[in-house]
């Protein structure tokens, strides 16, 4: 596989520091990390102070389904464009589960592989935030986050957490499984790319290393999981 398919070039209509590429690569922070396999009953667990709840994916999907059209931009500088998700809106699975229960100020989203990501709760909730299963009309497959994935358009792509297990509601602002790189709100638009560094620091670096954690994260996809919740 050449490297120079995972290379962003520049395109008009973009949003600041981004460049193009043609399709969605798989993409990671470890990307030597196996995808966790898929459950045989896949389920999504919600904590909102004492009260958790359990719910099977077909009870998600249950709930009013939505389809939006939106572009994918990586911190790491790569954009894709056009991408059609299909699921239900976050705060539709919160209302039906959690009643009208007001929101605690935060959150963080656990995902199959071991990453973590962390959200102010208002971006969370956007009309534009979903669970999705399906991407261009398929299911999800393992590459781009089965059975279920976290898509927020206005962030960058270390918010839209693949293979979700567990929404968490927290009090106070939570610890970032990122460290100081993670910005708390990651919005595209405001190019909130890092959590301590300007944009003109982090922006070559980023993208220097795109085609080789590509490669490595399409090389891992290809190796048989070990069972275990990620490895």
């Amino acid at each position: 596989m050449s490297l120079g398919r995972w290379w962003p070039r520049r395109a008009d209509g973009l949003p600041p520091g981004q460049r193009l590429l043609t399709e969605m690569p798989r993409f990671s922070d470890a990307p030597m990390r196996w995808a966790p396999a898929v459950p045989e009953h896949p389920t999504l667990t919600v904590r909102h102070g004492e009260h958790t709840v359990s719910l099977p994916l077909d009870a998600i999907d249950e709930l009013d389904r939505i389809e939006i059209v939106a572009d994918f931009h990586c911190v790491t500088t790569w954009s894709v464009r056009d991408l059609r998700w299909s699921g239900v809106r976050v705060r539709d699975v919160l209302r039906r589960h959690l009643g009208d229960e007001r929101p605690t100020p935060f959150a963080r989203v656990h995902a199959g592989d071991g990453a973590i990501a962390r959200y102010v709760i208002d971006d969370l909730l956007s009309d534009d935030v979903l669970l999705a299963t399906q991407l261009n009309g398929e299911p999800l497959t393992l590459r781009h986050g089965a059975p279920l994935r976290l898509v927020c358009p206005g962030q960058y792509g270390y918010k839209n957490a693949k293979h979700v297990t567990e929404i968490e509601f927290c009090d106070s602002e939570p610890d970032s499984a990122y460290g100081g790189k993670e910005h708390l709100r990651g919005r595209v638009a405001r190019e909130e790319r890092h959590g301590r560094l300007p944009n003109w620091v982090v922006r070559w670096p980023y993208r220097l290393a795109v085609p080789i954690t590509a490669r490595l994260a399409d090389r891992a996809l290809a190796q048989k999981p070990n069972g275990h919740s990620f490895s």
